[in-house]
């Protein structure tokens, strides 16, 4: 069973379907956006005095308005909603360690 898997993946890997997958903007465009929430969650251990209140309520519609995007482009761009919604929850975590802090 984990064989025939395994041999699934190495033949999709392998397809003109995948190569055209990486070379697309569905791909690359989700990649490049992967620096915010994980700048996000690298600064959850940083003192929250540096936390910027406007700027995280920002990123929190930002995030939103682009998973629903995701979810409606034709076709669905799982990569590019799995950025933003753990954007989104990074942003939720430091708007709640900015208001605990205030």
């Amino acid at each position: 069973m984990a064989s025939k898997l395994m041999l699934q993946a190495a033949s999709y890997v392998r397809s003109k379907d995948f190569r055209s997958y990486l070379m697309s903007t569905h791909f690359w465009g989700p990649v490049a956006n992967w620096g915010i929430p994980l700048a996000a969650l690298a600064d959850i251990k940083k003192d929250p005095s540096i936390i910027s209140g406007k700027m995280t309520i920002a990123l929190l519609i930002y995030s939103a308005l682009f998973m629903r995007f995701a979810i409606k482009v034709k076709p669905r761009n799982m990569l590019l909603f799995a950025c933003h919604f753990t954007n989104e929850s990074a942003q939720l975590i430091q708007g709640y360690r900015l208001v605990n802090h205030e």
